[in-house]
């Protein structure tokens, strides 16, 4: 049931994302759905922040007013509290990876993306143009849901995996760090005279968490967010947080399961804390990076790069084989009717420590290349991504990375969900 805001007595003090917050409620109840009656709303848009009395059109103040851009106060906290922050503002580690690492797998983990590039693609035409520039079905979805998408050169070379929201006004695309200037300024490009779209990088006008484990959903019901539980991945809600907006999504870009938070900077601080007090752990990118190896989900600039193919990286729940064309439809064509995947991304369980970038060999033969290395938890897992030519390896089978380390072919979790659309399937 939805809360009037005018119901909630509050006082903030901030400091960009550091915010004091003095209210009734306990800080479980800080989440409210941004009501479908006559009380007064505050409706994130992600350009604007549109104020109005019920569900008629209003107009929409410029999103450059409010939030204020990220001054990083947010940071600063973090490392006071112990954790390594970069010159680019990202939180490396909190010194717990392993903890971090059992509670992914075991209970829930809160992780600031922050670093992740937004782009908000608005305008008439959006969800025309993003069908035509990506691999998902966006004319398939409506307004409150989302899937995931790729992005690929024209030959279907992989650029990024990326995530949708499909909201009233406008198009939320969440991407990698290294790819959020290179994507924003490829569809730029490819807006032509007469096309209705607008392209706008939100990076740091937002803040954005992910909650993933398998008790994440736990942490959304103490947070009056149970709502989301058991909806489709990328379906979203907006919510209010002591007077500031926040759109919360099924799945995240590092886990199909549990939850995204995108927030203005103001109410950053006041979310970790609450998230914190109800029992996740805090992850940081080092720890993450362990996680996405093992999940075996590819990254741009290792397993998504322009050696290889969007079928070849296996992210077909991504991909819609019966939407029409789109940049790389016709090599994607080609590749299924006439079976021209040649290789395929697999785990490896490794003996020892080996660098990316180096040759996997059977029987002395190269049939592949490493793409991704990680010591795993206490540093003796080791663990890796790699390409394989199909007819050379196999699960079970073992392979020979670099010099002379031996290595098991393994499947990950997050490829073993991909499965091949039918030709007849209009499910993005």
């Amino acid at each position: 049931m939805a809360v009037p805001l005018s119901s909630v007595s509050h006082t903030t003090s901030t400091l960009c994302h550091r915010s004091v917050v003095h209210t009734r409620r306990p800080l479980s109840s800080l989440f409210f759905q941004l009501p479908h009656n006559n009380y007064p709303v505050c409706i994130l848009t992600h350009s604007s922040i549109t104020y109005s009395s019920n569900l008629s059109p209003v107009a929409a103040i410029p999103f450059d007013l409010s939030p204020p851009p990220i001054d990083h106060d947010f940071y600063d906290d973090m490392a006071v509290a112990g954790a390594k922050v970069s010159e680019d503002w990202v939180i490396e580690t909190f010194n717990n990876a392993d903890e971090a690492l059992d509670a992914v797998d075991n209970g829930t983990v809160v992780v600031d993306l922050s670093h992740y590039g937004r782009i908000r693609v608005s305008g008439e035409d959006r969800i025309k143009f993003l069908h035509n520039q990506s691999t998902a079905n966006f004319e398939a979805l409506s307004e409150g849901g989302g899937c995931d998408t790729v992005f690929v050169t024209p030959t279907a070379r992989t650029i990024d995996l990326a995530q949708a929201w499909i909201m009233k006004t406008a198009v939320t695309l969440v991407v990698s760090p290294a790819t959020s200037k290179s994507i924003s300024g490829m569809l730029n490009k490819y807006i032509f005279f007469g096309d209705n779209v607008e392209i706008q990088d939100i990076s740091d006008k937002t803040c954005m968490f992910a909650l993933a484990g398998p008790k994440s959903n736990q942490v959304m019901m103490d947070l009056n967010l149970g709502d989301l539980i058991g909806q489709p991945y990328g379906s979203h809600k907006h919510y209010n947080v002591g007077g500031n907006p926040v759109t919360v999504a099924v799945g995240s870009v590092i886990s199909e399961e549990g939850f995204s938070l995108l927030m203005s900077p103001s109410a950053a601080g006041l979310i970790w804390k609450t998230i914190l007090s109800h029992g996740a752990t805090p992850m940081g990118s080092n720890a993450l990076e362990i996680y996405r190896i093992r999940q075996g989900r590819p990254a741009p600039g290792s397993e998504l790069t322009d050696e290889f193919n969007v079928l070849e990286a296996g992210l077909w729940n991504s991909i819609s084989l019966n939407k029409g064309c789109y940049k790389g439809q016709e090599t994607v064509a080609r590749l299924i009717t006439y079976d021209g995947i040649k290789q395929k991304l697999w785990g490896i369980q490794l003996l020892s420590p080996v660098e990316p970038g180096s040759s996997i060999t059977v029987e002395g033969k190269k049939v592949g290349k490493l793409t991704s290395y990680t010591a795993g938890k206490g540093g003796n897992e080791h663990f890796g991504l790699g390409y394989i030519k199909k007819k050379a390896a196999s699960k079970g089978d073992t392979v020979i990375v670099g010099d002379n380390v031996s290595g098991i072919v393994v499947d990950v979790p997050y490829l073993a969900r991909q499965q091949p659309p039918s030709v007849s399937s209009s499910k993005p």
